[in-house]
């Protein structure tokens, strides 16, 4: 092993010891806990705040302007909930399953309008006519002890290659160098500012990195970078929001609309995307959300999954994020049950895609 392959996995175990990659380090100001886990917008645009660059940070880090809580290298409160809290989820535990991940990549080659397939945790594969795009691609464990509850039974090499790859936000279960290095090298990689040093590493040459609201276009479907709340971190000594996050909207070739809100918290803006775009379906990361103490502020939950899905006014709902590695205290498998109770007591859960690893649904508009 060489020094600079051992100083690498030396800082992704450092980070991966203390969950800076996966969990959020919070450090609290003085005086008492707002109720809300955002700061409400009061009217303000998103696309004001992000032409002023409100995100935009001294000494080369971006600020989250959707949260309240200031996010140090300051694991105080990481400690208090891995070592001194009792998770009430425990006597369900033993009861996750492992689910092994078929997929059969010839039923995408006769598909000439849109689907989306859900592999893995975060990662979705579009396929918009005649190109595919794979959204935050982990395709193997992140962290030696983390379990992988979703192992891909399949071939990676059989997946249709890429010829655009989204990523949203650098911690590791969304980025995955290795995955990256194994696709195929004419992919066009799309991510939001700052991964520049982690794409030259992974070998990635053809990319674009936006800004919120900054857009690509392929000609015939356009891609754009749109604000979450939410925050990013590779290793706890270079420290948090090195680099931008966000989640897209994707306008296809084919003719519906897909957000995808990559990691996010609850914030006030989600009826601002829903009035720039006629959004057909809204893919939502649902997973990680317990305790909520000390995961609002980074991952929304099954019922404010329900509310902003109703004020972004998409047509239907999909959630990912969810049945392949337990980084909350609530079990890998219930993210899809908890969020079926909401949409039954909200009347909506005609509007949900239930769509499990593996499985395709074919998307048309309206």
């Amino acid at each position: 092993m060489t020094r600079r392959s051992f100083i690498g996995h030396f800082l992704r175990g450092l980070t991966g010891a203390c969950l800076g990659s996966v969990a959020p380090s919070l450090s609290v100001a003085a005086g008492p806990q707002p109720e809300r886990h955002y700061r409400p917008l009061n009217g303000r645009s998103l696309r004001e705040m992000a032409e002023r660059k409100m995100h935009h940070g001294d000494s080369g880090r971006f600020v989250n302007p959707l949260g309240t809580l200031q996010r140090e290298r300051n694991f105080g409160r990481l400690l208090r909930w891995k070592l001194f809290s009792e998770n009430s989820f425990s006597e369900h535990l033993s009861d996750q399953p492992t689910v092994f991940v078929d997929f059969d990549p010839e039923s995408l080659r006769e598909h000439r309008g849109l689907s989306l397939t859900f592999i893995k945790h975060a990662c979705v594969l579009i396929k918009d006519v005649d190109r595919i795009l794979l959204v935050d691609p982990v395709f193997d464990p992140i962290l030696w002890f983390i379990q992988d509850f979703s192992p891909l039974a399949f071939d990676t090499s059989a997946l249709p290659g890429p010829d655009h790859i989204l990523l949203t936000h650098g911690h590791y279960d969304h980025l995955d160098t290795a995955t990256l290095s194994a696709l195929p090298p004419s992919a066009h990689v799309i991510s939001p500012l700052g991964y520049g040093g982690i794409l030259d590493e992974a070998k990635r040459k053809n990319r674009t990195h936006l800004d919120w609201y900054q857009s690509y276009s392929d000609g015939v479907r356009r891609i754009t970078l749109v604000p979450a709340n939410h925050w990013t971190m590779r290793n706890p000594i270079e420290g948090p929001n090195r680099a931008l996050w966000g989640g897209y909207v994707i306008e296809t070739l084919a003719g519906p609309t897909i957000y995808l809100s990559g990691d996010t918290a609850y914030f006030d803006g989600f009826d601002q995307i829903g009035n720039d775009w006629d959004i057909d379906l809204a893919v939502f990361n649902l997973g990680a959300y317990e305790p909520r103490w000390f995961m609002a502020p980074s991952h929304i939950n099954p019922a404010e999954t329900v509310q902003a899905f109703q004020e972004i006014k998409a047509r239907r709902l999909m959630i990912a994020h969810w049945g392949t590695f337990r980084l909350g205290d609530e079990p890998v498998h219930f993210p899809p049950l908890d969020l079926d109770l909401e949409l039954q007591s909200s009347g909506i859960r005609d509007q949900w895609l239930d769509l499990r690893h593996g499985q395709t649904a074919v998307l048309e508009k309206g």
